[in-house]
């Protein structure tokens, strides 16, 4: 199976341009499984509510129509991550558009700083998708820093985990998500993006650096710190399913539930 993901500096504001963008490289590449940044179309650094407002769509909409025709076009499935609208709420939100064109949506769960004035908390769970017989999950950005997160996509049987992201502390996400694969033995697509955003007087420089990791928590491919550019590699999906460690080690096994405290006491 060949995954990637696509690193690049949307413009803040710009759905159109910004999807027109996306859809151009997505028609030119070769991939099962193409993973785009957290949101990929609208821009990340808003300053009040109504920004949030005009630029989220809803799903069914003229990003997911878009996304949806390529990935049946390219026999691909596309992750991205975009400003959902569901009625009057909005998410910082992911889909999952498979080569079929089935649709399924991650709502940021573990929301970021000033996220939490402009987005309501996730309330879909942590869906997991089968694509051409390997199963994938979805994380947004922050979402990293929260082992139970990646854990409950690993037992549900994810092989590949999908991160898109606007990540603003630098180095933290590219080691956390490499141990998120060593300790779940899951491949992790880290898909940052680049490039700075500056409104309303604050700034934001985004750090790039994606990255695939293996099951071992190599990294496989990496993107440059300001490079903009579409990046791939062929994996194995079946040694994601194998959670020893040794033969006598289970990752999964081994879990001692009856002396874990993960409630707030």
């Amino acid at each position: 199976m060949k995954i990637g993901f696509y690193q690049f500096s949307p413009i803040f504001g710009e759905n159109k341009k910004n999807l027109e963008k996306v859809a151009n490289l997505l028609l030119k590449c070769d991939a099962d499984l193409v993973v785009l940044p957290e949101l990929a179309f609208s821009g990340y650094l808003f300053i009040e509510k109504n920004e949030v407002l005009n630029l989220s769509q809803p799903i069914p909409g003229n990003i997911s129509d878009t996304l949806k025709e390529i990935a049946i076009k390219k026999d691909m499935a596309i992750v991205t991550g975009f400003a959902e609208l569901a009625g009057d709420k909005t998410y910082n939100s992911s889909f999952l558009v498979t080569p079929q064109g089935d649709i399924t949506i991650y709502r940021k769960n573990h929301l970021f700083h000033e996220e939490k004035l402009y987005f309501e908390p996730g309330d879909l769970g942590f869906p997991v998708v089968t694509v051409k017989g390997v199963k994938i999950g979805m994380l947004i950005c922050f979402d990293h820093f929260f082992p139970e997160a990646a854990r409950t996509l690993a037992l549900q049987g994810a092989q590949i985990i999908c991160h898109p992201s606007n990540l603003v502390i630098p180095g933290k996400a590219q080691i956390t998500t490499r141990t998120r694969s060593i300790e779940n033995r899951v491949y992790w697509v880290l898909a940052n993006r680049t490039g700075t955003e500056e409104r309303g007087g604050k700034k934001f420089t985004y750090s790039g650096l994606s990255q695939i990791s293996d099951p071992d928590g190599r990294i496989m491919v990496q993107a440059g710190e300001f490079e903009e550019g579409f990046f791939a590699v062929e994996i194995n999906p079946e040694l994601a399913k194998n959670k020893s460690i040794t033969p006598l080690c289970s990752l999964f096994e081994d879990r001692r539930l009856d002396t874990y405290q993960l409630d707030k006491k």
